[in-house]
């Protein structure tokens, strides 16, 4: 819970204790202890009932609705079923992920040791043999003859 705290922040916050409870701070720090021994043992408790209730034993953990399903109803060779065609799929998925990432990164590497492309004008200005217009009408023709 204080693992991002230094040792400064967790002396200034204790000095902050200190200042606005004073005196008192050894009783509230009690206070505080046994407030979360009592909220732990009504959490044992409750996770006591309910095994009881179900029949079953059954962990903090178990209170995930998945991990109580996959426990308690499913048999394991169910389990296994529903898993594999998933397991299936999921390997297809990663193979054409895998394989998308290897193109990437030759198509990457080919680009790099490519020469710079040359720009529309100075490939036009090298010129190419071609008089056809396009019938469209809209553009001159920049390849025309001037006869």
């Amino acid at each position: 819970m204080f693992e991002n705290l230094d040792a400064w922040e967790v002396l200034v916050i204790l000095l902050l204790a200190l200042i606005v409870f004073g005196e008192k701070l050894p009783n509230v720090i009690a206070d505080g202890v046994r407030m979360l021994r009592n909220l732990r043992n009504m959490a044992r408790n409750a996770t006591g009932d309910l095994s009881k209730e179900l029949g079953t034993d059954i962990s903090l953990e178990d209170l995930n609705p998945k991990t109580f399903l996959r426990k308690h109803i499913l048999s394991e060779e169910e389990e296994a079923n529903l898993r594999k065609p998933l397991e299936g799929l999921l390997n297809d998925v990663k193979r054409d992920v895998q394989g998308i990432g290897d193109e990437l990164k030759s198509t990457a590497s080919n680009l790099d040791h490519r020469t710079p492309i040359q720009s529309s004008d100075s490939a036009s200005s090298s010129g190419s043999g071609s008089n056809s217009n396009d019938g469209g009408g809209a553009a001159p023709n920049r390849f025309a003859d001037a006869t």
